[in-house]
């Protein structure tokens, strides 16, 4: 084989040599055109391909890059580092398996390879080989204790092995070894989010971003502190910025799915989640996300199916998959199905909090239960656990103490679960009180008359309204019944469409009688296609009973029904549950006391200037005593003729998303009733500022 690069009198090492002086000086086209000369003269020479593989990957053609370097590392004597870079471009398009292999075969030439191993560990860490991905940054830590990217991949480690605190310290340690590191600010980020630090992580995001404007990570990290404050807008923002420059990097296009699905805009989100399935097919996180919003359109099948491929690919997704799985099924009251799903996640994810807290509201403990002693050991690591992970354990174990009737035990759970929540946002209970009075005051009867018949009329929607755990979700099922309503679940469209023109109730000082007809057409077109052809549609969502005096100025001929339950059985519901929405006012005994009786307030005035013909209450126990009587009464209401299938709700398998989604497919029971009586001795605040003498 000829030894020189062309006819001309250079050797393959001199052209090689061009070959880099040429991409080092920025020369690009000449280094390639020294790289095809030696390949010319011997093909499949390896150092010349793997220069055009890094090459390839620096002007973003990740595809060319990996098969140059897989031709390049055939090579018989091919270095140890072509293989550990051939793994992180195969990790960078999820191809882990691929990843793992090569970055193995580095190692096993080179054992002193730090970047072998740094590859490998880093590749194992997103296939969830989590425990041997430890061994590997470990040793790169070892072989390099002041780089501060070894410490900053250790700790990311850590953080996906729930060991927070060791997470921390060696995030700490890499910016005390460069506080101008703008991935260890980032990660860093992400891990204040899992400890409820959110101020303190979107400070970190934004620095990481300061630091390095093309951080992909760092708008994917800001995002998601953005989204857990419920700032769905500012999540978007950050995602605007990414797209700017990277459009197309499935994480970012997972991430807007995301978001837009929890703004309810699901066609948008589908759209996007779709497109990150395209762009990276091998994305465990992609198929998971479109399992979400498939989930959120109702196409429950291809929901589960993307479920199950997620959880079949690598990385630490699958848990996450499999718990979507078994949720699904519990909406859809597929409960037997459901109940071995749980099972199946947790085989593959012993001890995992996400399995046991979401699997708690699905049954009835026992005592002996080993999801009791489960949760009690992992709240027993402390913060070595995020704190969605211990704040789902605490809530988790109130519900079972109360199940086996250890009511001390409950409360200690559920009075833990609460004060942290509280804890991790801002409430105000006087700014709330005065938020209710000013909706009063704004409708007057006088306003009300000024713009009646308005809006875009329509019978089509129905809105039960009211406070959480106050029997919506049985009145829903009851009507939803019926063949000629649609249970639509808890809608946001209308509190969206509200905060989009502009600050409510101080809007309606200068509104139009065309600017409420705009806002009832823009609420019926997000909602008519989900009613699927029937005649009535219920939005149940309870906090919509801030707005009941604007529904019919801008939806006359709309209804709305107002379920009341016993105030200290309602907020003690509240205090047992955490809500995957806003509730700020439920996590405290006195603020939710003092939240009930404002509100109280504000519903007898609706009671008072709402039409009766649109408006009625209906009390849960009266359903529980008279569930024909009562049955009969709303479907009447409605506008519709009786049909006897609302009786046996129970027996409807429609989709319910809500935390009540276990008893409405029970036949309606009474032991609800003055249930707070067993536990008075440990709602004394709560009583208090209920004004109820216990």
């Amino acid at each position: 084989m000829s030894s020189t690069a062309n006819s001309d009198t250079l050797s393959i090492p001199e052209a090689l040599n061009r070959a880099y002086a040429h991409w080092n000086a920025g020369q690009a086209d000449q280094a390639e055109q020294y790289c095809q000369r030696v390949l010319a003269a011997w093909p499949g020479q390896a150092d010349a391909l793997h220069l055009l593989g890094l090459m390839a990957h620096a002007y973003g053609n990740l595809d060319l890059a990996i098969a140059h370097l897989r031709e390049a590392c055939k090579a018989p004597r091919a270095p140890a580092i072509y293989s550990s870079n051939l793994a992180e471009m195969c990790r960078q398009k999820g191809l882990l398996a691929e990843g793992e292999e090569a970055a193995r075969r580095a190692v096993s030439m080179d054992a002193n390879l730090v970047s072998g191993w740094n590859n490998l560990g880093v590749l194992l860490q997103e296939a969830g080989k989590l425990e041997q991905s430890l061994e590997c940054l470990a040793r790169v830590v070892t072989l390099t204790p002041d780089s501060p990217e070894a410490h900053n991949n250790l700790a990311n480690t850590f953080r996906r092995l729930n060991r927070l605190d060791h997470a921390e310290a060696h995030y700490s340690r890499a910016l005390a070894l460069n506080p101008d590191y703008a991935e260890a600010h980032s990660n860093r980020a992400f891990l204040l989010t899992a400890l409820g630090r959110r101020d303190e992580a979107a400070e970190a995001a934004r620095r990481a971003i300061g630091l390095n404007p093309r951080l992909v990570d760092a708008y994917l990290n800001l995002a998601d502190v953005e989204a857990s404050r419920h700032r769905y807008g500012a999540a978007l923002q950050a995602l605007d910025a990414l797209q700017s420059f990277a459009p197309q990097h499935p994480a970012g296009l997972n991430a807007r799915a995301q978001t837009l699905k929890q703004l309810e805009r699901n066609d948008e989100a589908l759209h996007f989640a779709q497109q990150a399935v395209a762009v990276a097919a091998q994305s465990a996180d992609a198929h998971n996300t479109l399992g979400q919003v498939l989930q959120a359109l109702g196409r429950h099948d291809e929901a589960l199916a993307a479920f199950e491929h997620a959880a079949a690919l690598p990385g630490t997704v699958a848990e996450e998959a499999l718990v979507g799985r078994a949720t699904l099924f519990m909406e859809t009251g597929r409960k037997d199905e459901a109940m071995a799903a749980f099972d199946r996640a947790l085989a593959a994810f012993p001890g995992s909090m996400k399995v046991l807290g979401a699997r708690a509201d699905a049954k009835t403990f026992a005592h002996g239960d080993p999801d009791i002693e489960a949760m009690e050991t992992a709240l027993a690591e402390g913060d070595r656990r995020p704190v969605d992970e211990r704040l789902a354990a605490h809530f988790a174990l109130g519900k079972a103490y109360l199940d086996v009737g250890d009511a001390p035990r409950a409360f200690q759970h559920l009075d833990a679960a609460n004060r942290q929540k509280r804890a991790t946002f801002a409430y105000d209970t006087a700014t709330a009180q005065r938020w209710l009075r000013q909706a009063a005051d704004t409708f007057t009867p006088a306003l009300i008359e000024r713009f009646d018949a308005a809006g875009a009329p329509s019978e089509l929607p129905v809105f039960i309204v009211g406070m959480p755990r106050s029997g919506t979700t049985l009145v829903e099922q009851i009507l939803a019944s019926h063949p000629q309503v649609h249970g639509a679940g808890e809608l946001s469209t209308l509190r969206l469409i509200v905060e989009g023109s502009g600050t409510f109730p101080d809007f309606m000082q200068s509104v139009s009688r065309e600017d409420l007809a705009r806002l009832g057409r823009a609420y019926l077109a997000r909602v008519t296609p989900l009613a699927q052809g029937k005649s009535r549609l219920v939005d149940k969502m309870p906090g919509n009973f801030f707005y009941s005096g604007l529904i019919p100025l801008i939806l006359p001929g709309a209804r709305i029904i107002h379920c009341r339950r016993d105030p200290v059985d309602t907020c003690l519901s509240c205090y047992t549950k955490q809500f995957a929405g806003e509730q700020p006012f439920a996590y405290d005994l006195t603020e939710l006391g003092t939240f009930y009786r404002a509100y109280e307030k504000l519903m007898t005035h609706w009671r008072d200037v709402l039409p009766p013909a649109h408006f009625i209450e209906v009390d849960y126990e009266a359903v529980v005593d008279d569930l024909e009587g009562e049955a009969r009464r709303m479907v009447d209401f409605l506008g519709l003729p009786w049909d006897d299938a609302c009786l046996k709700f129970h027996e409807n398998r429609r989709v319910v998303r809500t935390a009540s989604v276990n008893q409405v497919r029970q036949p309606v029971y009474a032991t609800s009733k003055g249930r707070w009586r067993r536990y008075a001795d440990h709602l004394g605040p709560l009583l208090a500022a209920l004004g109820i003498d216990a």
